[in-house]
């Protein structure tokens, strides 16, 4: 059995390479993706991505973990009072220490966008306030149409899971949601409803590096 010092970056890709093949693996590693935003929804599709051996992460936040964070997000109480992208990157560093991290403990805004996320193949929107994910989606979609954008829209209250799906609206922008549930109208956000949601964003992510559409079935 392998203990934990014994475990290294290669031989954790090897084991990928087990279970979903060499080519889908070398996929993830030369794949470059961009989270903005770093709580529910982005702390849990940068595990989830990690896990995968993707090979940069470039995670941008400007907050810290508080204890009310602990409820939803991928964080520890002893991580209370860190820079989020920091106390992010250390646990995804324990998830797979060969997955590159740089983390910018920065306020996303229009103005610093293409700046901060301008090499990345996949920008993964992960805002709570709508505002902020309008102006993204907007100051994305018209710099860089042809890159793909994951968003999320309506994952608040307690809906069933089944609700939550992934859509094109068009071009090469996907979001993944119900689409209407918001905190005013539906109540408080539970982990495991914006768990889905990140999951979904997770999985457009991985089909796109893998090739294959995230709305359509594309199995033969």
């Amino acid at each position: 059995m392998s203990t934990a010092s014994s475990v290294s970056a290669s031989e954790l890709d090897q084991l990928l390479i087990a279970r979903h093949g060499a080519s889908a693996v070398q996929r993830f590693k030369s794949a470059t993706v961009g989270l903005a935003g770093a709580g529910g929804l982005g702390s849990v599709i940068a595990a989830a991505l990690a896990r995968l051996g993707i090979g940069t992460l470039i995670v941008a936040d400007f907050d810290r973990v508080e204890a009310v964070n602990l409820g939803r997000q991928q964080y520890f109480i002893d991580q209370i009072g860190l820079p989020k992208v920091e106390a992010l990157r250390a646990n995804l560093q324990r998830i797979h220490p060969g997955v590159r991290i740089i983390a910018q403990p920065l306020r996303v805004s229009a103005a610093n966008l293409l700046e901060l996320f301008g090499t990345v193949d996949i920008l993964v929107e992960a805002f709570d306030d709508p505002v902020a994910k309008a102006d993204l989606t907007s100051t994305w979609l018209a710099a860089c149409p042809q890159r793909p954008l994951v968003g999320a829209s309506g994952m608040a209250g307690c809906g069933p899971a089944n609700q939550i799906v992934t859509r094109r609206p068009f071009g090469h922008f996907y979001l993944c949601g119900d689409g209407h549930s918001a905190v005013e109208t539906c109540g408080s956000l539970y982990a495991s409803r914006v768990g889905i949601a990140a999951h979904h964003q997770a999985q457009a992510v991985v089909r796109l590096l893998l090739g294959l559409d995230p709305v359509e079935d594309c199995s033969p």
